[in-house]
């Protein structure tokens, strides 16, 4: 059993979208990935715990940083 995420665990959601999307996203992509869209991929991770009402602006960043390192590892 994996333990729960929550919106400050930006590697693991990070790694679970590079599972998810592989390298359907590179780097100029996530960063153009509207935030709306990143908020409704986070909330379908099975491990993800978190609420969208404790979601902000500066997780969603970090998110797409994290997702950028991510995504430059695996290449």
């Amino acid at each position: 059993m994996e333990l729960p995420i929550y919106w400050n665990d930006y590697e693991d959601i990070a790694m679970k979208l590079y599972e998810k999307f592989g390298d359907e996203f590179g780097e100029d992509k996530i960063y153009r990935i509207r935030f709306t869209d990143l908020i409704e991929w986070v909330l379908e991770i099975e491990e993800f715990k978190g609420t969208r009402e404790d979601c902000n602006e500066g997780h969603l960043e970090m998110i797409q940083s994290s997702w950028v390192y991510e995504w430059r590892d695996n290449q």
